[in-house]
C-alpha cells in the first residue's frame, strides 16, 4: 500500500514543479495530463487540493480515478467532491476552471474502466491490492 505522508509529498513537489514552471515541468505525468483539483474540505470547509493525472478525456469531460494508490480508504479529495461536487480544476498549471464533479455510474465505470486501465496500467493494480471499487469520477464543465 501507498502510505498517505508519501502521496501528499510527492503531490507537494509536484504542485510546486507545475506551478513554479507554469505547466512547463510536470504538465503531464506517466504520459498522461496531470491537474490540480481544488476542492471544499468536507469537515473544514477550506480549501483542498490534490495533484491527479486525467487517464481519460471525453469532450471537455474530464476522468479521474480515486485508487489512493490501491489503499483500502478513499482518497480525501473524493471524500470531498462526494459531499460538494463543486470543484475547481486547472489543468497543466493553466487557469482554474469551475466544474461539477459526479461519480460514474456502476454501468460507466464498466465501461471507462478497460479504456483507463489502457491508458495506465497500473490502475488494474491498484484495483487488485483493495477490496473497495475504485470510483471513478467524470468532472464536467459547469
Amino acid at each position: 500500500m501507498t502510505s498517505t505522508a508519501l502521496m501528499r509529498t510527492l503531490s507537494w513537489f509536484h504542485r510546486a514543479a507545475v506551478t513554479l514552471s507554469r505547466g512547463r515541468v510536470g504538465g503531464t505525468l506517466v504520459g498522461l495530463p496531470s491537474l490540480e483539483l481544488i476542492t471544499v474540505g468536507r469537515r473544514s470547509g477550506r480549501l483542498r487540493t490534490s495533484m491527479l493525472t486525467a487517464p481519460l478525456t471525453l469532450g471537455d469531460t474530464l476522468v479521474i480515478v480515486a485508487s489512493a494508490g490501491g489503499n483500502d480508504q478513499h482518497p480525501a479529495w473524493f471524500l470531498n467532491l462526494r459531499d460538494d461536487p463543486h470543484v475547481r480544476v486547472s489543468v497543466g498549471g493553466a487557469r482554474a476552471v469551475d466544474m461539477l464533479a459526479r461519480v460514474a455510474t456502476p454501468e460507466e465505470r464498466e465501461e471507462l474502466w478497460p479504456r483507463i486501465v489502457a491508458a495506465l496500467p497500473n490502475y488494474a493494480r491498484y484495483q487488485e491490492r483493495t477490496s473497495r471499487v475504485i470510483p471513478v469520477v467524470l468532472l464536467e464543465p459547469v
